[in-house]
């Protein structure tokens, strides 16, 4: 007689496993597998610091003899001063331990521009050595500044503080938009030596930066389109109390392109002049800043603000309405801020390719949607005149042209790597994408933009002159 095993069913099977899993044997197992796990992990951090370290001291030997000379110099110039050559600043070290800052006593005007180049921080190069410092890490901060009791500001204290920070980087690029905590555990979390390399390689340009933040005016003119000077948490502020207020509001993004198509066309320029809120956007505005002597505060774009928005949006009650780009791109960007912020609301979304007899029905749906935000990505000028045109009927507290970020964060188009953002050269990046649509706006139309704010520089400066000669 044959017996006919009968196949264990699935629920068998889990138990089985579950049991097995559970079991004394299963339980050694597990515990052998993690502890093995966690040596190598511990181990993998412990080679990593020691080729961090190792990084930090050729480097900061190499570079202490081949600057030697200067050196050299610079205490012959101290000594014939008659002051002290060094400034000693009380500094929190790794796991709190209390250090002693290493600067040159450059104070006075001659050495303005040393200070600017940072040379006055080549002492630091021995704290580094002394194993004080690293060449990147953490700002070093003063005695009081962090409260160690705090699990986020521990983690920052257990690794050395550096001359470099990836927060000073960011802040020089204008793109600081995060708190220097976050920045900071950021690195602590994705630090290793190529990550040093990089940064480092990324600090040499960046000395040519200048933050000009505590001076910065509140509204600086581009050639005769006014912007307000404002940092990113400040327009975000601006964004989200705009349903308090009593009449919508109209926010523009300008980047150099803007600014030179306002120059021939006299409808955009006077629509940007009569804008509730024209805030500045990359790197030629900033460079027009500097060359006008009106520092630009931050990088305030809308394809950094529009992550930002919604993570605050996922605590308010306030809806956002996305309008513009190809039929089924908007979709995906709706399907992105789902998967992102969850809790963030999206009214409603509708492709940019509408006709004007479509139009009225585009805007009766927005204005049903309810959304008190609305995001216009046609592109400049045209955005913002449609904006302007139809504000008032579409219902929103505030409307804003948002250029091409629906293809960002849709995934048509992938965005610059952080590294070219912090330099400031996503144009580049830009240009390499989309060549034969971009080499126009960027090889010719940045140094036409440059061209004419010279221009406009060395003639407000003879008109000046003029005026003061007719004066004596």
């Amino acid at each position: 007689m044959t017996i006919n095993a009968k196949p264990p069913v699935e629920s068998e099977i889990n138990l089985a496993a579950e049991y097995a899993r559970y079991s004394q044997l299963g339980i050694l197992k597990r515990r052998v597998r993690l502890g093995w796990l966690g040596s190598l992990w511990q181990f993998l951090l412990v080679v990593n610091g020691w080729g961090k370290r190792a990084f930090d001291l050729i480097f900061a030997c190499s570079l202490l003899i081949a600057l030697f000379p200067l050196l050299i110099l610079i205490a012959i110039w101290q000594l014939g001063s008659q002051r002290r050559a060094l400034i000693l600043d009380a500094r929190i070290g790794r796991w709190g331990v209390p250090f002693q800052l290493l600067e040159l006593n450059f104070d006075d005007n001659p050495t303005a521009l040393a200070r600017r180049l940072y040379i006055h921080r080549l002492p630091q190069l021995l704290n580094v050595i002394r194993g004080d410092m690293s060449l990147i890490g953490p700002r070093a901060a003063r005695p009081g500044d962090l409260d160690l009791h705090q699990r986020a500001l521990q983690k920052r204290s257990s690794v050395r503080p550096g001359i470099v920070s990836l927060w000073w980087l960011r802040k020089r690029a204008n793109i600081d938009f995060t708190s220097e905590l976050a920045v900071d555990l950021e690195y602590i979390d994705k630090q290793s030596v190529r990550g040093d390399v990089g940064i480092a390689l990324r600090a040499l340009p960046a000395l040519l930066y200048g933050s000009g933040t505590a001076t910065a005016p509140e509204h600086v003119d581009v050639l005769g389109v006014p912007m307000r000077n404002i940092t990113m948490e400040e327009a975000l502020e601006y964004i989200l109390t705009a349903p308090s207020e009593p009449t919508p509001k109209q926010l523009c993004f300008v980047n150099t392109d803007c600014v030179n198509k306002a120059q021939s066309n006299a409808e955009y320029a006077a629509c940007l002049r009569t804008a509730d809120a024209v805030l500045a956007d990359g790197i030629g505005i900033r460079i027009a800043g500097k060359i006008l002597r009106q520092e630009i505060r931050q990088n305030v774009n809308g394809t950094d603000l529009f992550p930002l928005l919604c993570g605050r949006l996922e605590t308010l009650d306030q809806g956002i309405y996305l309008l513009g780009a190809k039929p089924g791109i908007v979709e995906d960007v709706r399907d992105w801020v789902a998967r992102n912020y969850p809790l963030a609301k999206i009214s409603g979304v509708h492709h940019g390719y509408f006709t004007a007899e479509e139009e009225p029905e585009v805007l009766r749906q927005i204005k049903a949607s309810g959304a008190q935000i609305l995001l216009v990505a046609f592109g400049a000028p045209r955005q913002e005149l449609w904006i302007s045109q139809h504000l008032a009927g579409s219902g929103v507290s505030i409307a804003m042209g948002v250029g091409g970020l629906f293809d960002f964060y849709s995934g048509r188009i992938p965005r610059a790597p952080q590294w070219m953002r912090e330099l400031s050269l996503e144009w580049i990046f830009r240009l390499m994408q989309e060549p034969s649509r971009m080499w126009k706006r960027y090889l010719v139309g940045n140094v036409v933009f440059l061209a004419r704010v010279m221009w406009w520089v060395l003639s407000r400066r003879k008109t000046s002159s003029t005026a003061m000669e007719m004066g004596d």
